[in-house]
């Protein structure tokens, strides 16, 4: 469309918006042929089961996304429609696998350091002995 001459049917001040969605629209087609080149067990064979919730969610949203899309340039009202829903519950799973990618990246804690720092930061009185032993060490100097 960049090339071409600009259409008389549509207003000239969105040529330019139509032209980055084909452009947008080519470079979705460009990512689905490479997403669909690779066998789907394939792909899912490689992942760990975490890794391939992560495609599994991803792909759903995008696909209801799509949808979304085409619903909105068929004049339906998406927020209306299923799809909204279905939108949501994805992104509740797809915050459910953020919780979990982030409580194993999360540090563990060592029990046994953290309890021997915490012992040392806390002040400890003197005990009768020990100040007996400071007092000499000074006379004696």
């Amino acid at each position: 469309m960049a090339g071409e001459e600009i259409n008389e049917d549509y207003p000239v001040e969105i040529h330019e918006y139509l032209s980055a969605f084909e452009n947008s629209i080519g470079a979705v087609d460009e990512m689905l042929k490479t997403m669909m080149s690779v066998s789907r067990n394939e792909l899912l064979q490689k992942l760990d089961p975490l890794e391939q919730a992560k495609v599994d969610l991803v792909s759903a949203y995008t696909l209801n996304s799509m949808f979304w899309v085409y619903l909105a340039t068929q004049g339906v009202n998406p927020k209306e429609h299923p799809v909204k829903q279905e939108l949501e519950r994805i992104r509740v799973y797809m915050n459910r696998v953020k919780e979990i990618t982030d409580k194993k990246k999360a540090g563990k804690l060592d029990r046994g350091a953290a309890s021997r720092f915490v012992k040392n930061a806390l002040w400890e009185p003197k005990t009768k002995n020990a100040s007996k032993v400071a007092n000499k060490g000074k006379t004696k100097n």
